[in-house]
């Protein structure tokens, strides 16, 4: 049977920076292009050239993609022909080969939001698509508020993407812009419009995340016929963002009935770097991922509960939806106090660690991780700790170096323009083959503000390990979290760190006391050792 084509149009670039806190500069837009269009989507949505800078100069120097490049603005003001609205005017300069424009679908927008008549509307919505398809270029329609507009005046939100279609426009994006559309109702009405006259290869959907059903939602429509699904990376938008298009996608090529019926742009094999662009964007924005992210989320395939574990160890499809390996992610079987031996076995091989079956080395192991977690540790996040944890009760782990002391010190004084500033320092003394180092640091950024003790001692116990120097450089401190585990002013605090190397390798240490400071050192000394574990030849 042959499959029909559905079109991915992704719009991170645009209706993604509307995210709280997000704020691409052209570099990262360039870049992100570049993985979106290595990942096969079909559409490119840049921005809105004209509305500031940074999108401006986006378009003047987009790279070359495969998707098509679209700029995206909204139809022609009321008053004034197409091709003298100046705001239209910017975004046909922007010369790609699509435009996407969003108009009022919604009659209770038009009067007032807009605050003119229904026909005038109707004549902006066709002169302006008129314009575009005149000018060679492939036009879509974002018709704004089409499935709340439907409901309260049918024949208006009718009338609008009929104006846009009857002028050439390729492809009308139904929006459900205040995200509040059910799925069976998003179903019905587009059933509705394709009756009406307008095909479904010449459909959209554009959806909101307000009610946590953008994803249910886009494949409702997809499956009452749109041909284009518009969403982006991670979900990003305003509000409670938009269809995410990292779990959209795996399940169109997954998932049934989809993947029987449907082909994109993107194959099996770009599928395979989902998680690496998913976390590729999150770096970009500065961002901790979402660990538990359908398909591609750290915690996605993580397997917790002892009889899970045993399950999973016998046959993965027990408690795994789809093989992790098919989205480029990994399946994890966490270490706590709630973990059985086949846990712990299925951990201890990953790892590389060959332990059989009734050998009392379990039984420790286990009883280790228990009294840890007792005292506030927790290897369920950290599981390069829980590996150096194993690794020494099985007599495997190598001593690399030994610490014999550290200082660190925070300091409040003037700087040359009379500010009160703060400044921290750290001094560690290491032994390396019987010689001892000694490394200070500060923790100035390169803005020249302070980033803290931490990021001092880090940059101290990592300036320089002798022969094991070269394996810990490319190395570097992604995320770091604290938590007090039993309240009061004598509590025990945990410390999170999450590291990662030049290779991409992501992994997790925890430390643990009543000092702040101290129980950072330890995570931070796990993930070194850790790191020299995996990749020093000893």
């Amino acid at each position: 049977m042959t499959k029909e084509r559905l079109y991915l149009y992704d719009t991170t670039l645009r209706d993604g920076q509307q995210t709280q806190g997000v704020q691409f500069s052209t570099a990262e837009k360039q870049r992100i292009a570049e993985m979106l269009d290595a990942l096969g989507v079909d559409y490119i949505e840049g921005g809105w050239p004209g509305a500031n800078p940074t999108d401006s100069d986006f378009f003047d120097a987009a790279p070359k993609t495969r998707a098509t490049m679209t700029a995206f603005g909204m139809t022609k003001r009321a008053g004034r022909s197409a091709e003298n609205d100046d705001v239209l005017a910017a975004v046909m300069n922007a010369n790609t080969p699509a435009i996407c424009l969003v108009g009022k679908s919604s009659a209770f927008h038009v009067t007032d939001a807009l605050g003119i008549t229904l026909a005038e509307n109707t004549e902006n919505v066709s002169g302006s698509f008129q314009h575009i398809v005149g000018q060679g270029r492939e036009a879509l329609f974002d018709a704004e508020h089409f499935f709340d507009g439907y409901k309260t005046n049918r024949d208006y939100a009718l009338e609008a993407i009929h104006a846009a279609y009857d002028a050439g426009c390729r492809w009308i994006v139904l929006c459900d812009t205040n995200g509040g559309t059910q799925p069976a109702e998003i179903s019905r009405i587009i059933g509705e419009v394709i009756a009406s006259g307008i095909p479904g290869d010449h459909l959209g959907i554009h959806t909101h995340n307000d009610t946590e059903q953008a994803v249910a939602g886009s494949l409702a429509a997809v499956l009452a016929g749109v041909r284009q699904v518009q969403g982006t990376l991670n979900g990003l938008g305003e509000r409670c963002g938009n269809a995410n298009l990292t779990a959209i996608i795996p399940t169109l090529l997954l998932k049934e009935p989809f993947a029987s019926l449907f082909e994109t742009g993107v194959t099996r094999d770009a599928l395979k770097g989902l998680r690496k662009v998913s976390r590729s964007l999150d770096d970009i924005l500065n961002r901790v991922p979402a660990k538990q992210a359908a398909f591609v989320g750290a915690s996605a395939f993580a397997h917790k509960a002892g009889l899970h574990a045993s399950a999973i160890l016998k046959n993965p499809t027990t408690y795994e939806h789809i093989d992790p390996a098919l989205v480029g992610n990994t399946r994890i079987v966490p270490m706590s106090n709630q973990a059985g031996q086949s846990n712990l076995r299925k951990r201890l091989t990953d790892a590389g660690l060959v332990v059989e079956k009734g050998d009392p080395a379990l039984t420790r192991i286990l009883d280790r991780i228990k009294e840890q977690e007792a005292r506030g540790y927790s290897y369920d996040t950290a599981q390069a700790s829980f590996e150096l944890l194993a690794r020494e009760e099985l007599n495997q782990l190598p001593s690399f170096f030994e610490v014999k002391r550290y200082r660190v010190t925070v300091e409040r004084r003037r700087n040359k323009r009379g500010q009160m500033v703060s400044l921290s320092e750290a001094v560690v003394v290491v032994k390396i083959d019987g010689d001892k180092v000694l490394n200070v640091s500060d923790s100035l950024g390169e803005d020249g503000s302070d980033q803290g003790p931490v990021n001092a001692l880090n940059r101290a116990l990592s300036k320089d390990l002798g022969k094991y120097q070269h394996i810990i450089d490319d190395m570097r401190l992604v995320d770091f979290k604290v938590r007090i585990t039993n309240g009061g002013t004598e509590a025990v605090t945990r410390v999170i760190i999450d590291s990662e190397d030049g290779q991409g390798k992501r992994w997790s240490t925890v430390g643990v006391s009543a000092n702040i400071v101290d129980a950072s050192f330890e995570a931070l000394l796990d993930a070194i050792n850790w790191k020299l574990v995996r990749d020093a030849d000893v």
